[in-house]
């Protein structure tokens, strides 16, 4: 298995044909930069194509600067920020929405693009014979089914038969073939069982398994792109409260994708990173494992684009946490509850539209961090909500079912309030040791090397800033072949 795509054409026939299907559908392929910092008065030329349209114009979507409609450009990642009164901490806590993001409403469309474009442009995926297959707890898979569709590929998703009923509702819109919806045994945890039917998959040649837990371009989109969303939030946020610093960074590891942004928020701000896992499957926390319904973070093993030996804090969480505050802040008792009995801003309730089940186990894990350190009210913490409220009504129909049967009342509501958010402490979260680091690093020895096929050598290499530092490095020679390929489709495309 290799380590890495290098930013050089593999193969110029394979190329070719990607050249040519990019001019039969019209497409033109952005470039990172571009993705980072969208050009001025791009949106205007959209006006014209739904977010959720089957188009290649919407690749000019795939970045954080989309309004709440989702077709306008703003100038300030979307974001909300919780108060005190709703968090019980001083510390600011800033949440950007994943939901803004087209297509698939999740923010993991645009690593499924940086996945991908990096085969087109060097010649190492040919759309007219490849398939690409996608292997993901959820939001990934569907992201790789939208690029796929729009780029005139063809695309399968692969996860778990158990995740919510929302996904598969998508998929089914989007696929070409229901054959290519593969479910695998279990539930969020199951990833290994991913691996399995990839490893099956890839006994065909023209399957190209595409998968973000090793792929180091999903680590540098979000480093350039995710993590210049942030800087910037940050940096409108600054202006208006002089004393504002960025403390912590808080991801869960999933594909460990999202956390990249926090190497880059490290090294402009000194930053701590914090990663995220559930409590029921406390891989990093105690090399433990288990089943839980945080849906969207993966688990039971260390991805090979987390940069281990850069993160500063591990938080687990609960998803009984993250269940229970998906129910009550989209539930009318209890948005009734927050609004009247804890004072909460009703726009701001509202605004819990936009955040997930992953969402609230990274707010849930901001507190951890805020009441670990001591953080004040200049203290900012940042974290993302990759998709909405949306994706999780059956979640939310199962949890009432389960837990409230007979009806659920107010006194209902200020006990979920009371347990899972104003009664969060900083149990449950690990200060990492050097010592600590490279115990989380070693648990990815016996995924990637003993059952993936990596080098020791290249699995060893990865303990180094200087490795992660050299990848970086490649966006702007990236940048170029992605330039090149579209200067090679040409004509009006251009």
């Amino acid at each position: 298995m290799s380590l890495s795509i290098d930013p050089v054409v593999q193969d110029h026939a394979r190329r070719a044909a990607a050249i040519k299907r990019l001019r039969e559908i019209g497409g033109r392929l952005p470039t990172w930069s571009e993705l980072a910092v969208p050009p001025k008065g791009k949106s205007n030329e959209l006006s014209d194509v739904g977010p959720d349209d089957a188009d290649p114009r919407n690749l000019w979507r795939v970045h954080w600067f989309n309004g709440p409609d989702r077709k306008t450009a703003v100038d300030v990642p979307d974001h909300i920020v919780l108060p005190p009164e709703l968090t019980g901490v001083k510390a600011p806590i800033v949440v950007l929405l994943g939901c803004r993001f087209p297509m698939i409403g999740a923010h993991k469309v645009l690593a499924a693009y940086a996945c991908l474009v990096p085969r087109l442009v060097t010649g190492q995926f040919d759309p007219t014979t490849d398939r690409a297959v996608w292997p993901s707890t959820g939001n990934y898979c569907r992201g790789g089914v939208a690029i796929s569709r729009i780029l005139g590929c063809h695309g399968t998703a692969v996860l778990p038969a158990g995740m919510s009923r929302e996904r598969f509702d998508w998929l089914q819109r989007w696929v070409a073939d229901p054959s290519d919806i593969v479910g695998t045994p279990g539930t969020e945890s199951n990833v290994k069982e991913i691996y399995d039917k990839c490893a099956e998959l890839a006994r065909d040649k023209q399957n190209i398994i595409i998968n973000q837990f090793s792929e180091f371009p999903n680590y540098l989109i979000h480093y350039n792109c995710t993590g210049a969303a942030f800087d910037s939030v940050f940096k409108h946020l600054k202006r208006a409260n002089k004393g504002y610093r960025l403390a912590g960074f808080v991801a869960a590891t999933g594909s460990a994708g999202t956390i990249a942004a926090g190497d880059r928020l490290k090294q402009l701000h000194g930053t701590k990173i914090a990663a995220v896992e559930a409590l029921e499957c406390p891989t990093m926390f105690n090399n433990g494992y288990g089943e839980h319904n945080i849906q969207g973070i993966g688990d039971k093993h260390i991805p090979l684009i987390h940069n281990v030996m850069n993160t500063d804090v591990v938080a687990a969480v609960s998803d009984a946490a993250s269940d229970a505050l998906n129910f009550l802040f989209n539930e009318d008792v209890g948005r009734n509850y927050l609004v009247q009995r804890k004072k909460i801003d009703a726009r701001l309730v509202r605004m819990f539209d936009n955040i997930g089940i992953s969402g609230f186990a990274n707010i849930v894990a901001a507190i951890k961090m805020a009441r670990h350190f001591d953080y004040g009210a200049n203290d900012v913490i940042m974290t993302v909500a990759t998709d909405s409220a949306a994706m999780y009504g059956s979640e939310r129909d199962a949890y009432r079912v389960r837990r409230y049967p007979n009806g659920f009342d107010d006194v209902d509501a200020g006990e979920l309030f009371g347990r899972y958010l104003g009664g969060i402490t900083d149990d449950h979260l690990l200060d990492l040791t050097y010592g600590e680091r490279k115990r989380i690093f070693n648990l990815g020895y016996y995924t990637w090397v003993e059952q993936q096929g990596v080098s020791v050598e290249d699995f060893d290499r990865r303990r180094s800033q200087d490795f992660w530092h050299g990848l970086v490095e490649t966006i702007s020679a990236w940048d170029r072949l992605i330039d090149g390929f579209n200067a090679e489709v040409g004509g009006a495309n251009a």
